[in-house]
């Protein structure tokens, strides 16, 4: 029997309330699957851990991690610490530290789910967002001179390397060839002369090994205008860091909003853990009261089955979660119900069991 061994990094705000949910689903299918069992190790890392102690995480927090099977992360952010350093201290670390260079950022409108878009249907609304990860406009590159006189200025360099590029633009290539699906890359090559007309060379290069795959480009500001206007014309899409981050909370709104959006931040060759996260923010003007949105935390559970190589687990959560959103009858207040937090799971499990 397999087993999976889980850190847990429930973070700040209502990161602790969603990911118990979350961790109690998984613990809940594992007995129903009779192959395989797993166990959760958590970790006090986040803003509070940073007040106590001046850390996001101890020196040798990768270390520790490098064990586990996966990490699964709830949220970080909370008043008093700057985001730059909640951010850049826990999370990014983490992305680089295992080289996660891969975000993977489903966009999927499910049954039941609520979308701001008039008409639009959940055939409409389905994609993949494959968003580089681990350097671009987010390689934390740069410098801040002169501060304090006026002639100050700061520097932040994008990063885009030939093998940073390639290897995030072939694996969204291998994607829509195994889903035989489409692939839009998405740039700002008219503009950004450097760092985004080398993104476009390699995308067309690595292109050539896969002539079958439909391919499609376009500039990230018409594509922002299709997410809303047509978004049925994305499948598979590939994009910059920067430009990724932005479109996929796009994405989010028009997808049943944050309380739905998961993500995966994958090391796919498997040297290193990868991480599975909720990406909406740690809302503390809610935390503590009940009211989150746990759907997104079991949402990358179901990821996280499908890295894990259980994808018959994790494609029956993802169906529980729409079967949930059409029966209506188990809903945080965000989705219009008036259920608990700490219903949701439960409520998942219920519709696990009998279908």
């Amino acid at each position: 029997m397999k087993h999976f061994n889980i850190a847990v990094i429930a973070g700040d705000g209502i990161g602790p309330e969603v990911l118990a949910e979350g961790k109690k689903v998984f613990s809940g299918i594992a007995g129903m699957s009779g192959t395989f069992t797993v166990s959760f190790e958590d970790f006090p890392w986040g803003c509070e851990y940073y007040l106590r102690t001046g850390e996001m995480m101890p020196p040798d927090g990768l270390d520790t991690l490098r064990a586990f099977d996966a990490v699964y992360l709830g949220a970080v952010g909370y008043p008093g610490v700057p985001d730059h350093i909640s951010l850049g201290d826990l999370l990014l670390r983490i992305r680089r530290g295992f080289d996660q260079y891969i975000n993977l950022r489903p966009v999927k409108l499910l049954k039941g789910a609520p979308c701001p878009l008039a008409g639009a249907l959940p055939d409409d609304i389905d994609m993949i967002v494959v968003r580089e990860n681990s350097e671009g406009e987010y390689a934390n590159v740069g410098a801040h001179l002169y501060p304090g006189t006026e002639r100050e200025m700061a520097l932040q360099t994008g990063v885009f390397s030939r093998h940073g590029c390639e290897r995030v633009i072939r694996y969204a290539y291998e994607l829509a060839r195994q889903e035989k699906r489409s692939l839009t890359s998405i740039s700002k090559g008219n503009a950004l002369r450097y760092s985004m007309v080398f993104w476009d060379r390699i995308f067309a290069e690595v292109g050539e090994d896969y002539p079958d795959v439909e391919t499609h480009t376009l500039l990230v500001d018409a594509a922002s205008m299709f997410f809303v206007k047509d978004p049925k014309r994305f499948e598979i899409v590939v994009t910059s860091n920067l430009f990724g981050d932005i479109l996929t909370d796009l994405g989010a709104a028009i997808a049943g909003g944050m309380g739905l959006a998961a993500g995966a931040n994958l090391n796919p060759e498997r040297r290193f853990p990868s991480m599975f996260e909720p990406i909406h923010g740690s809302a503390p003007d809610i935390a503590g009261r009940g009211l989150a949105n746990p759907l997104a935390s079991i949402w990358s559970v179901s990821q996280m089955l499908d890295f894990l190589s259980e994808p018959l687990w994790g494609a029956r959560i993802l169906s529980a979660i729409e079967t949930l959103l059409i029966e209506r009858r188990t809903l945080t207040p965000d989705l219009g119900g008036t259920a608990q937090t700490s219903e949701i799971g439960d409520a998942v499990l219920e519709i696990l069991a009998r279908t």
